[in-house]
């Protein structure tokens, strides 16, 4: 559709706001076209009224017109990272409504030229916010990219990777800023598992066949054995030696509630209940010490 076109069209609808043409489908419009009906949209939203049936038609008509735009500059990113193109192109619309709703006619600039930048920077800070594997501040995702460039254009000069107070300097910041830019930017990615753990040959192919997962550590329970004894023995200590005797006998010698009886010349009945109110003790013990 031409702009003539949709100026024709539009002056026979009746539903065409006054000093617009009526566009049936604004996302039709070819580019060249577009930048000419924008003029017309915008020098007419400005004096329309916020709020009003008018203006949300001149302003919506104005983003379904430029979502060229969006496309164009959402297909640089298309390969980058892992994003999906329909979130990518999602977020570029912000960013052309932004211009949208920025934009002034007084100021002798293309929209194109002015509504680029607020997408391509929506965009870029949707994959800044989203790429990273574990989400660190905003400020040392930006202190990570200015320790990259650092990096690459102080090891032209230094032929080598320089240090970090060289980084220091070169940034105006201290050392220990860039350290923990260094450490953060250890989150931007994750290694898989899966990835093998030796060292790869020549032409990249592992060594071996054991991964990360292989080699993982899990929890041992003999050291919870350890901490539990550890936390015991203090507790012993504070039993009177009938206790510990009776304790020495059921756990130390395996001697059954019958035969401890014998030994202290009491019922298996009357052992059954020291031995209940001895482990009450202790455990009770044991959970304040936790």
């Amino acid at each position: 559709m031409t702009a003539h076109t949709a100026q024709t069209a539009g002056a026979e609808r009746a539903g065409a706001v006054d000093g617009l043409p009526w566009i049936e489908d604004a996302g039709q419009i070819a580019p060249q076209d577009a930048r000419t009906l924008s003029k017309v949209f915008f020098d007419r939203l400005q004096v329309l009224e916020e709020g009003t049936p008018e203006h949300q038609y001149a302003r919506n008509t104005l983003i379904e017109m430029n979502l060229s735009l969006v496309r164009f500059a959402a297909s640089r990113f298309r390969n980058r990272g892992s994003g999906d193109m329909e979130d990518i192109v999602q977020v570029g619309t912000i960013g052309l409504i932004k211009a949208i709703d920025r934009f002034d006619l007084s100021r002798e600039v293309e929209f194109t030229s002015f509504a680029v930048p607020y997408i391509v920077g929506e965009i870029k800070r949707f994959f800044r916010d989203t790429t990273w594997s574990v989400h660190v501040p905003r400020r040392l995702q930006e202190l990570r990219v200015d320790i990259a460039k650092a990096k690459e254009s102080l090891a032209v000069g230094l032929d080598r990777d320089p240090t970090v107070h060289e980084l220091a300097e070169h940034l105006g910041l201290d050392d220990e800023e860039i350290t923990e830019g260094i450490v953060a930017a250890n989150g931007y990615t994750a290694g898989s598992l899966d990835m093998p753990t030796d060292t790869a040959d020549s032409v990249g192919r592992a060594a071996g066949g054991r991964t990360f997962a292989d080699v993982l550590g899990e929890p041992d329970p003999a050291m919870e054995t350890v901490e539990n004894l550890h936390t015991l023995a203090p507790l012993l200590d504070e039993l009177d030696d009938r206790e510990r005797r009776i304790i020495e006998m059921r756990f130390g010698l395996e001697l059954t509630q019958a035969q401890i009886g014998e030994e202290l010349g009491i019922s298996q009945m009357h052992v059954s209940r020291l031995l209940s109110r001895i482990l009450l003790k202790l455990r009770s013990g044991m959970f304040t010490q936790d």
